[in-house]
């Protein structure tokens, strides 16, 4: 890499564009004082980033733009601009850019706003910095070295002479890395402690949807097994009341033909009878019959009237279930509405046995709706009320049951009293008298059927209630009941049959085992589940996503240290190496300038106080205390020199032009051992006398050979080193001009 020219216009007292070309390895520019020439490196300073005005003789921004004059007007801005030749070399470019040609540019407004551009397109000074820190062209400005300054790495700390030749030595880039990676290290802790703050803020309120999802578990599985035992339930009354049904109809129908059989014969036995003459036993006869079905129909009505007592008991114990539910009554009538409506709807399909079962589906929903509001009116009286009913009912019947018994006595009597009277030829009364009492028995058979049908029909009413409120609790599920296949504690499989001879007492226990299972679901409760589940899994994902992303934090940061500890042990090497070599060319350089001697560099430790702030944590005792003082181990360069014949071994004991030389002497040592692609001095030399300028000017011909040498001087034989001239004059009107000299004529300008 070449620096090729450098272009300024308006920056200070250059108010007009001018560019100077470097073409030679040397390039002198010389002039009078005042003209300018001290400028030029100051241009340098700008364009490379320098922030200090006080470096480059301002106080502000401004500062750096020609402020006019009676001739020429003030400039708004100035600029100057770097250009540098970028060839790859090996496949690599000493500038990490892709252009041949790299031109690096700053602009300074008259409100102290700067813009930094490469090869003309807006970036920032950081990116500036980087780029050139690549090519050892660092910001402390070693490589810049203007009058009055050269002693700075003499006068400088321990501390600021280490970062001087850290930054000659090439390790500014490392060290930028460096900063940038701990800068990225200190994000990611921040970043760390914000995730596990998330994370510890989550916790909570997934400890509580855990909960309520465990909960909903619970309550699906207890669903789970109330569906199985209540499809159980359903079918085996299913059976049972189907078998029951048809075996009462069986029963029911052979005497119910002889019963109406005989009333016929007896009406017309009577006809017969009551063309002949009666007597006074065959009216009582009569009279005693007219009890007998008087006591029957009284009896008959009281067993229905238990019955329906008992059914009314009955729905108060359901109507209690009922009302421990969650379900409105009003949600209940309308999801029958829904359903009844849906399968009415259903019953235009095609399909017999379709049309068959979806009707007897919607008679059972309706039969539900009516035994809500039946049950809802019979709710009115209470059970207490019901058991007196009862036990009135159960003992008027007991006195019939005695009235029955008195009358039938006495009506064998009297029938055996009739025929003891009668002849034979009383055949008649003896048939109508016969038919009476087989009529009479079979009274009380259809009697105990009729109540048998009774009772069917109420356990076919509750069954149809079970049907309905188990479609509200488990949906369409519950109509699958039908195709339950019943097994035993064996896993056999159940016929009709097992189910009909079963004692009802165990089927009452499975309806109180759902009961009860109904009442711990809606104790349990689940709230809406389907929207916990969703909370829930998005808390969990979110959770995982945090863990996922502080553990990659984590890695970063491992990473991140491991960089910095392979940065600070690449930056002590190099750096370790580097000071032994500058040591090497220093002492050659000293000995050069002072004709003997000695100076090396050391490396030092400085202990440093450090004022840290306490933080809330810390010890509270003395509230009016802010900060604390720590230290801190620094590392450090001092300088130990030797003079030839004479007891000085310290910087402080040196003369001026003795302390000129050794700077001179470390700054070209730097130079060697790590050569910047350019080197600007400013008046250097102006404290040397005739010998040590030769001796300079032998110096500046090696460095010449590593670097780009640019000298601003006064100096004949600095000058005599020079393959290009440019002298700087001034003229009334304050604007610096550049003139292309000869050697005699800068002899003479510099003058």
């Amino acid at each position: 890499m070449r620096l090729k020219s450098i272009e300024l216009s308006g920056f200070k007292s250059f108010a007009k564009k001018t560019q100077l070309e470097f073409a030679s390895a040397v390039t002198s520019i010389v002039g009078p004082n005042g003209s300018g020439k001290s400028n030029i490196a100051e241009s340098f300073r700008f364009v490379l980033g320098e922030q200090s005005m006080k470096s480059m003789r301002g106080r502000r921004g401004e500062d750096m733009i020609w402020n006019g004059s009676a001739a020429v007007p003030r400039a708004g801005r100035a600029s100057v601009k770097l250009v540098f030749d970028n060839p790859p070399v090996g496949g690599r470019r000493a500038l990490a850019v892709d252009f041949d040609e790299v031109a690096i540019e700053r602009v300074v407004n008259r409100d102290g706003s700067n813009e930094y551009l490469l090869n003309g397109s807006t970036v920032r000074l950081r990116d500036i910095a980087e780029l050139l820190a690549q090519a050892n062209i660092g910001a402390s400005g070693h490589h810049i070295i203007s009058q009055g300054e050269a002693d700075r790495v003499l006068s400088s700390s321990a501390r600021e002479r280490r970062e001087m030749i850290e930054d000659g030595l090439g390790l500014t880039a490392f060290l930028y890395k460096k900063v940038e990676a701990k800068r990225k290290l200190q994000k990611t802790a921040e970043n760390m402690r914000e995730v596990e703050a998330l994370r510890r803020e989550l916790a909570p309120h997934l400890r509580f949807l855990s909960g309520q999802v465990k909960k909903i578990e619970e309550s699906q599985k207890l669903r789970d097994d109330l569906a199985e035992k209540y499809l159980e339930y359903l079918k085996r009354e299913s059976v049972y009341l189907r078998v029951q049904e048809g075996l009462v109809g069986e029963d029911l129908a052979t005497p119910k033909k002889e019963h109406d059989a005989l009333t016929q014969r007896i009406a017309h036995l009577r006809q017969e009878l009551s063309q002949k003459k009666d007597d006074a036993g065959t009216n009582e006869l009569v009279a005693l019959e007219a009890e007998v079905r008087a006591v029957a129909s009284r009896r008959d009505s009281i067993v229905r009237d238990l019955g329906r007592i008992e059914g009314e008991l009955l729905a108060h114990e359901r109507i209690t279930v009922v009302t421990r539910s969650s379900v409105p009554t009003e949600q209940v009538r309308t999801f029958a509405q829904t359903i009844e409506q849906g399968l009415e709807e259903a019953l235009a399909l095609e399909g017999s046995q379709v049309k068959e079962k979806l009707t007897t589906l919607v008679v059972a929903v309706k039969d539900f709706f009516g035994q809500l509001v039946q049950a809802t009116a019979q709710a009115a009286h209470s059970p207490e009320e019901l058991q007196a009913k009862k036990q009135g009912l159960e003992g008027e019947l007991a006195n019939l049951s005695q009235e029955e018994t008195r009358i039938t006595a006495a009506t064998q009597a009297l029938r055996k009293k009739i025929e003891n009277e009668k002849d034979a030829n009383r055949e008649g009364e003896r048939e109508l008298f016969a038919a009476m009492a087989r009529r009479s028995e079979l009274q009380t058979t259809l009697a105990a059927l009729q109540a048998a049908t009774d009772t069917l029909a109420r356990e076919h009413e509750q069954f149809r209630a079970e049907l309905a409120e188990a479609g509200a609790l488990l949906g369409r599920a519950a109509l699958a009941y039908e195709d339950v296949e019943l097994k035993n504690a064996q896993g056999e499989p159940v016929s009709d049959a097992d189910v009909v001879d079963e004692p009802r007492a165990m089927q009452e226990d499975r309806r109180r085992k759902v009961e009860r299972m109904k009442i711990k679901l809606e104790e349990i409760g689940a709230g809406n589940a389907a929207e916990v589940l969703r909370e829930h899994q998005e808390t969990v994902e979110r959770d995982q996503f945090l863990r996922r992303e502080l553990e990659d934090l984590e890695a970063s940061a491992a990473s991140l240290h491991q960089l910095i500890d392979e940065l600070t042990e690449t930056l002590e090497v190099r750096f370790t190496d580097g000071i032994e070599k500058i040591n090497t060319q220093f002492d050659a350089f000293f000995k050069l300038m002072f004709g003997g001697g000695t100076a090396e560099l050391a490396v030092v430790k400085e202990v440093r106080p450090v004022a840290r702030v306490l933080d809330e944590d810390d010890d509270a005792e003395a509230p009016e205390v802010a900060s604390e003082q720590t230290e801190r181990t620094e590392e450090g360069i001092e300088i130990a020199i030797s003079l030839p014949h004479k007891r000085i071994k310290g910087l402080h004991m040196l003369s001026g032009g003795e302390r000129a030389l050794t700077s001179i002497a470390l700054i070209f040592a730097m130079s060697q051992v790590n050569p910047p692609p350019f080197l600007i001095l400013d008046e250097t030399d102006a404290a040397l006398d005739e010998a040590n300028s030769r001796r300079y000017g032998d110096m500046i011909s090696s460095l010449a050979s590593r670097s780009q040498l640019i000298l601003i001087t006064h100096n004949r034989e600095t000058m005599s080193r020079a393959g290009i001239l440019y002298g700087i004059t001034m003229g009334s009107d304050g604007v610096s001009k550049l003139l292309s000299v000869k050697f005699e004529e800068a002899v003479a300008v510099a003058k």
